[in-house]
């Protein structure tokens, strides 16, 4: 029987906080969602994340997930494919009806995973996704005021170039009806940080229920984005996806959900 939930966390050098972020993240699913999946991918990390992540995952930090119904998984590679990578492979992993993915240093707590969660349970909605822009006041500790700006600046681009209507898409923290999005994260391809706007377009071609959700964020230290070149890179993955709307690349996928959604209605 699959889980109702599936929670994925991609993680890139970060032994230094995953033992505290997993620790957090069993306690809650073994509290809420005892019946849940934990997959955290290591995605290519020159220090122990993996090996962290497996003595986290086996109890030997005191975040023991053999109580209970909880599953608990690590999946690991040699080189470094990218945060895109590493989700994909973790939403294709999972078996839970709901998928959601969180970054690694839990910027949104994962206490705000009902917000995400529960409409699709409830069949509201196909993708839910977090938000800063909607409510500033959930954010505690805000990012440089340059990086925040840059940020603003990109959605402004994300818009214009895709029509898609929202304000925030680079939330690290995002739920998918798999039933439904499992074509559409097979068919994409945008492997580093613009890969949540791929998806986020991909389910917004489709005809998918999409909804922005407010949540609480914090900023951390110790982010390996760098402003200038990874924000060009954003930019020319969005020029990307536009050149490959345009080729027809995401063409069958789109159509496969589409007929999906006519199946079940």
């Amino acid at each position: 029987m699959s889980a109702s939930l599936s929670v994925v966390i991609p993680a890139y050098n970060e032994a230094a906080r995953l033992g505290n972020t997993l620790t957090a993240v069993v306690n809650y699913l073994r509290q809420s969602w005892p019946d849940a999946e934990l997959i955290v991918v290591d995605d290519g990390s020159t220090d122990n994340t993996a090996s962290l992540a497996r003595e986290v995952l086996n109890g030997s930090r005191g975040a023991r997930a053999s109580g209970g119904g909880l599953r608990t998984s690590v999946i690991t590679y040699k080189s470094n494919l990218g945060k895109g990578r590493a989700v994909r492979l973790g939403l294709l992993a999972a078996r839970g009806d709901v998928a959601l993915f969180s970054d690694a240093d839990l910027s949104t707590p994962i206490t705000e995973a009902p917000k995400l969660v529960d409409p699709i349970l409830s069949g509201q909605f196909d993708v839910t996704f977090g938000s800063r822009a909607l409510d500033r006041k959930l954010i505690g500790v805000h990012q440089p005021w340059r990086r925040e700006q840059g940020g603003r600046v990109f959605n402004l681009v994300v818009r214009l170039a895709t029509g898609l209507p929202f304000w925030d898409t680079q939330c690290g923290f995002k739920a998918f009806r798999m039933s439904v999005c499992r074509p559409l994260v097979e068919a994409a391809t945008v492997d580093r940080f613009g890969f949540d706007v791929e998806l986020l377009y991909l389910a917004f071609r489709a005809g998918l229920r999409l909804k922005e959700v407010p949540v609480r964020w914090d900023h951390n230290e110790g982010s390996t984005v760098s402003l200038a070149s990874d924000s060009f890179r954003m930019v020319s993955e969005v020029g990307l996806i536009r050149q490959q709307a345009r080729r027809g690349v995401y063409d069958s996928a789109i159509r496969a959900v589409r007929e999906r959604q006519q199946a079940s209605s």
